[in-house]
Order: structure tokens, then sequence, then C-alpha cells
């Protein structure tokens, strides 16, 4: 990966596919990105080394062009007795509302990023992004050794000089819209929200690494205005959840077209992320959550079974403020109008 916007990315267009781990993203998504000309995305994030590797080998079976692979940086707060306490009583009542037993089932340990890394490193995929954090430049020198170019997430300019001086071969500068979790890591995420429009053109005068905007680009207009803040590339990742490739729900898919309102909230994981307001995330407007990913584990069931039920009040859905401008389409077909529209060609 050069510093040039041509060569900014390992894929013809400068259209990378965000990584939505935990269901929208599949690999069947990233390959018709990929195919595209795009830069396909898979979240491996709650994946097991082994699953990772075995997504990448459905995902080699779809493709022979270059993909990404994206993992969160895990620290993960320990579990607190007194923040289960404090959310439970929330929790059981939207138990009692789904027919679910009082108390969360028992969920599986969550995995090391170590271990994740080992099979990125094994799969040796063209990119791989990341968020939440920052691994050691040691680790980051490894991926490059196996040439897979290094993109790390910044939510602010701090956090992408910060990147830049560990070695990244691209800063992802992700924009206040974005939906799903914040990927701030330096300070207060609320500091963090800093709009696409704005953060962009900031990170790109102060580092001297190509810049990938995300945050509320839904059509090629907005390509064409982030490409002209000095952007050397783009990030979708709500514009691709209603492609029929994605592995969105049937409600979630609903709900976006009309998703007006998107809240910043910790109710589903216990870590900021923006989704479609509802209920659920209400109840939690007042109340602390508990960390992540203890407040993950302990809404588990919860998530699963509204999901199941379609009750998109108490629903889990991920989703960015360019919501309702999306345009449910094959993702080859999406990838060749907003080429078209970006006037890429």
């Amino acid at each position: 990966m050069t510093h040039g916007r041509a060569q900014a990315l390992p894929s013809r267009w400068p259209i990378v596919q965000a990584p939505m781990a935990g269901g929208p993203d599949t690999p069947e998504l990233a390959a018709a990105v990929t195919n595209a000309g795009g830069l396909g995305s898979l979240g491996c994030a709650y994946m097991t080394a082994r699953e990772i590797e075995a997504a990448a080998t459905k995902l080699r079976s779809l493709t022979t062009q270059p993909f990404a692979l994206n993992l969160f940086v895990r620290a993960d707060a320990p579990d607190e007795p007194a923040a289960a306490a404090r959310v439970s009583p929330i929790l059981a009542g939207f138990r009692r509302e789904l027919g679910l037993p009082a108390e969360a089932p028992p969920g599986r340990p969550a995995p090391e990023f170590a271990e994740q890394l080992e099979a990125v490193l094994r799969v040796r995929p063209a990119a791989f992004s990341f968020t939440f954090g920052a691994p050691t430049r040691a680790q980051i020198e490894a991926l490059q050794a196996r040439s897979i170019a290094v993109i790390g997430t910044a939510t602010t300019v701090e956090e992408a000089e910060l990147l830049a001086s560990l070695g990244v071969d691209a800063v992802c500068a992700q924009g206040s819209e974005a939906g799903g979790h914040r990927g701030t890591f330096l300070g207060s995420f609320t500091d963090a929200l800093v709009g696409t429009i704005t953060l962009v053109p900031q990170i790109a005068a102060r580092v001297q690494v190509p810049v990938i905007a995300a945050g509320g680009i839904m059509d090629g207009r907005a390509i064409r205005a982030m490409l002209g803040l000095g952007a050397a590339g783009v990030q979708l990742g709500t514009a691709f959840m209603t492609c029929p490739e994605a592995g969105t729900g049937a409600a979630h898919r609903a709900a976006l077209a009309t998703a007006a309102r998107t809240v910043v909230t910790r109710a589903f994981s216990g870590r900021p992320a923006r989704g479609i307001r509802n209920r659920f995330s209400d109840a939690f407007a007042a109340v602390e959550a508990a960390p992540f990913p203890q407040q993950q584990g302990l809404t588990r069931d919860i998530r699963a079974a509204a999901a199941a039920q379609g009750r998109t009040e108490i629903m889990q859905m991920w989703a960015g403020q360019g919501a309702p401008l999306g345009r449910p389409l094959p993702a080859a077909e999406l990838m060749a109008l907003l080429i078209a529209e970006a006037e890429l060609t």
C-alpha cells in the first residue's frame, strides 16, 4: 500500500464494505463487493481462531480478489457483580416479555485477540483492519511482513496520529454518523463524536498515510465529497446492510428504511454503539450498562430472542445516520451505482 490515492486500497475502486461483526456481513456479501472491484470485509471480532479460518476459506471459495478481515483489539474489563445487580431488574423485565428464563444463560468465553490475530496471519488476507485500540508495533510488523495492509480505526486526530506512529498503512476515520460500535480508544467517546465531514480533512492534514472516510456515506455524492476532502477511499456499512447477500434480519431491514432516529447507546454491549433508538436503548438512558463485554453476555439471550421474534422495540439494530438513504440492491448493482454516481470511471 502506497500513499497515492489510486493505491490506497488493494482493490480496483476506493470503496470498502465495512466489517459488521455479528450478522450483517457474510462471506457472500464480502465476495460480491470484492468481485465488483471494492474491498469486501468480514468482521471476525466474535469468532474463534478456527471460525476465522473457516470463514476465510468460505470467502476464498467465492472470490479470488483481495478482501479484508477485521478484529476488535480487546482489552476487556472484568465482570462487575455490582453492575450485574444494577442491570438485572431491567433485563429481567425484557426476559419475561420474551418468554425467557429469569437469568442469562452462561456464555462462551470471549476470544483472545492474540489467538485471533494468529489466525489472521495464517489466512493472509490482503488487508487487516482493527478497532477499539491498537495492536503493538510488533504485531503490525508481523502482518506487514506477510504483505497484509494494516488499517486502524480512529475517531479523533489524536487517535489517528498514534496509529500512524505505530506504522499502520492507512487510517479509517470513523465519523459520528457511523453505525455500530464507536472505535474510540483515547479519552471520552462523547468528545470523539466528530462528524465525518469535519474529521476527515483534519486527519488527512495530520498523518502521512491514506485516510479512509467512514460514517454517513450512502451514495456517490458523499463518496465524491469525501475524496474531495482528502480521503483516499471510503467505507460504507449501513449502505450494504439491505443487500440480499447481507445477513441482516427481515425486521432490521424494514426498520432501516425508516430509521429517522438513531442513538449512541451502551445498552446492548456495554460499549457505545449507534443503532436505531427503541425501548431497550431507552431503558438504559438513565441506568449505566455493565461494562463490555459483560453487558453483551447478559443481553445475549434477549438479543437473540428479540431478533427471532421480530421485536424491533427490543432488538439490537445497528444503523448509521444515513440509513433512510439505503437502497436494497444486490451488492454488485449497488457497487456499480456508487461507482457511476461518484464518477470514478
